[in-house]
């Protein structure tokens, strides 16, 4: 058996969630927010079979897909002005931060 945590963007987690039940996988799903854009995410934690874990990923990268926007940092509050950029960057937002993970036992009360 093993643990799946997916990182992904609020955006992405609704449509990833519905594929998630389309294909037969039970996840619990925690807010999280990234640390670099201060943005919103999605932390699932899913259990599967071994024999599973690639069908998984399949489903990840069929529904988590990077992309590119521009975003405006936020100007820092008492922070290093000198690092401040006052203009919109283009950066790559979206996809999945996958980790798989052993599980050593697995109970279910």
């Amino acid at each position: 058996m093993k643990l799946v945590i997916v990182v992904v963007q609020d955006a992405d987690s609704t449509k990833f969630l519905d594929a998630l039940v389309e294909n037969n996988f039970r996840s619990t799903k925690l807010s999280s927010s990234g640390g670099f854009l201060k943005s919103g995410n999605t932390t699932l934690m899913i259990g599967t079979d071994d024999d599973r874990v690639d069908e998984l990923l399949e489903v990840i990268k069929n529904n988590c897909q990077n992309r590119k926007k521009f975003v405006s940092p936020l100007s820092p509050m008492g922070g290093n002005v000198d690092s401040y950029i006052p203009y919109p960057v283009e950066v790559e937002v979206g996809g999945a931060t996958v980790f798989v993970l052993p599980v050593e036992a697995f109970h279910q009360f």
